[in-house]
């Protein structure tokens, strides 16, 4: 009997949110995603195991991305 098993992530776009990127200075809007982390068995995501949230810079030229935490997450998206 074989046992397949494995991680996926998917990530999850939140919106726009204001606020400038780390690496090239852009300051317009920033990508705020969740990427969520699941475990799968036989190919079906069961259990979360990870949650992560990401701000991406929407400068075409840099794209850089850089973590944030939970709770900044929740203000970028009430601002």
């Amino acid at each position: 009997m074989f046992l397949i098993f494995g991680f996926r992530t998917r990530a999850e776009r939140l919106g726009l949110v204001p606020g400038r990127c780390q690496v090239c200075g852009h300051s317009e809007n920033l990508l705020l995603l969740r990427e969520v982390t699941k475990f799968s068995l036989f190919f079906i995501p069961l259990i979360p195991v990870r949650r992560k949230y990401v701000a991406q810079c929407t400068n075409p030229m840099c794209g850089a991305r850089f973590g944030v935490d939970a709770d900044q997450a929740r203000r970028l998206q009430s601002a």
